[in-house]
């Protein structure tokens, strides 16, 4: 079945309110060993959270680009979370941020004109941007896309900065309303399990109400 017709089916068949959320992860070189490790676990935990909650499964919409090598990968495209097969990323390369943010804006704008064809009313788009560096190719473009989406309340960003060594200040370029985090160690899992409580609490709320997120269990180094 045409991958495209099925995502339209789904959306006609369960009419719930969606949560459109990309993330958008590093796993360039310097991720190797343990940081892209844990990355994967934290990934994997985040989506079993979302399907143990029958709320927050039947909303959120989960998709995942990376940046490594050359270019950024759609890893995993929107879709029901229940047939989603969760990627396992590899780490090489350099760290093409701006082409990668680009695509993940460009994959939830082609999602917000899939729920206005369907009739499903959706949440403010999230994306979420994990780097342990800086990127490797002009961003410029993709900052201020993201930058005007932001401020225009269409998309709430999450920069978060991976060890001592991200560039929270290029960060900072893609989220005008919110500071880049740094995670503290590499509390993939923690970061992850509190994104997915938030989800939830999105997930049960009206769209376009705004309500505080969860506190940060102790992810980051604030």
């Amino acid at each position: 079945m045409d991958d495209l017709f099925l995502q339209h089916k789904e959306l006609i068949e369960n009419p719930t309110a969606r949560v459109p959320i990309c993330l958008v992860l590093d796993r360039s070189g310097s991720m190797s060993g343990e940081p892209i490790a844990e990355l994967n676990k934290g990934v994997q935990l985040f989506i079993q959270s979302i399907r143990r909650d029958d709320i927050a499964a039947a909303a959120a919409e989960i998709a995942i680009v990376s940046f490594g090598d050359e270019a950024p990968r759609k890893e995993l495209d929107f879709g029901s979370i229940e047939r989603q097969k969760v990627p396992y990323l590899t780490a090489s390369g350099l760290t093409p941020m701006g082409a990668a943010v680009n695509m993940a804006l460009d994959m939830l704008e082609l999602r917000k004109k899939m729920y206005q064809q369907t009739g499903v009313d959706y949440y403010q788009p999230w994306m979420v941007l994990m780097t342990d560096g800086a990127p490797t190719d002009d961003i410029t473009q993709a900052a201020e896309r993201s930058t005007q989406l932001a401020l225009a309340r269409k998309l709430t960003v999450f920069p978060i900065g991976i060890g001592p060594h991200a560039d929270l200040s290029a960060l900072k370029q893609f989220s005008p309303r919110r500071d880049p985090a740094r995670l503290k160690g590499l509390n993939f899992s923690l970061f992850f399990e509190w994104l997915s409580k938030s989800v939830s609490a999105v997930s049960q709320s009206t769209p376009g109400e705004r309500i505080p997120l969860p506190k940060t269990g102790g992810w980051d180094e604030l």
